[in-house]
């Protein structure tokens, strides 16, 4: 029953639509369809001012001046002019106004993330995993790719979908629901919590598929990508269920890396 109200929902809220917004749309490297109901550059302004605030309240523990950091804003714009040059024979290159930052954060959490509109931060606890160059790449490719693949803009229009649905809905059944601008200013008010949207399975695992391209793109081997994978596996708590985690269990994750790397070794250049 959840289903079909998801499924209704974002069917009504669609029909609803001003001609404005744009309705389904392609993932850049994949080629995955997505709904795509807000503006990109409305989310990747959000994310911009997320971001400021971020390094604002940790300026402190931004690194600079080492050759970890260095290496970060070195792999970071090898990475973003590949992808720019990607975007750019696609003929897409101005659907995605990027404003790349790089930067090294001091923190024992294991993490990097990429916000929407190339805003990137990697934590110094993930430097023992990634160990090498093709490491970084591969952490911070699948964290752009995040990015690219506009996953964070899908999940913001399913979530307006979902709301301008119910809302429709609730109408017919004479309940009163809140106007499309409230939505819209609900949406947007999230400001710094839009970076930290929760990726589903499905997410993660074109993440890894468009990552390994976008790492050979810039020159760096996808097959490196498995060593990074088995080191992040053996760090992490063994044999959880794969239901636990929006994340695709190691084991099958590592496992489809291997499929897909033969397609990326096609954009490999040396």
């Amino acid at each position: 029953m959840k289903g079909i109200y998801k499924y209704s929902a974002m069917v009504l809220a669609c029909a609803t639509l001003a001609s404005g917004l744009s309705g389904c749309a392609t993932s850049a490297v994949t080629g995955k369809k997505y709904l795509k109901l807000v503006s990109a550059d409305q989310v990747n302004q959000q994310a911009a001012l997320a971001y400021k605030d971020f390094l604002s309240k940790n300026s402190a523990k931004v690194v600079t001046g080492t050759a970890d950091a260095a290496m970060v804003k070195r792999v970071g714009n090898r990475l973003a002019t590949a992808v720019n040059q990607y975007l750019q024979s696609k003929g897409i290159a101005n659907k995605y106004n990027f404003n790349w930052e790089f930067n090294l954060v001091k923190s024992d959490d294991v993490n990097a993330w990429c916000m929407p509109g190339g805003k990137v931060a990697v934590y110094t606890g993930i430097l023992p995993v990634t160990r090498t160059e093709a490491g970084m790449a591969t952490v911070m490719g699948h964290e752009i790719a995040h990015a690219i693949e506009e996953h964070s803009v899908a999940q913001a229009s399913n979530q307006m979908a979902l709301q301008m649905g119910g809302q429709i809905l609730g109408s017919a059944a004479g309940m009163t629901g809140s106007s499309s601008l409230g939505i819209f200013n609900n949406l947007y008010g999230l400001g710094g919590s839009l970076a930290q949207l929760k990726f589903s399975r499905s997410d993660e695992s074109s993440a890894d598929q468009a990552g390994l391209i976008i790492m050979a793109l810039a020159g760096y081997d996808p097959n490196e990508a498995i060593g990074f994978w088995k080191r992040m596996a053996a760090g992490s708590q063994k044999g959880q269920p794969e239901f636990l985690s929006t994340h695709p269990s190691d084991a099958r994750r590592i496992a489809d890396i291997e499929k897909q790397i033969p397609t990326a070794m096609r954009y490999y250049k040396k």
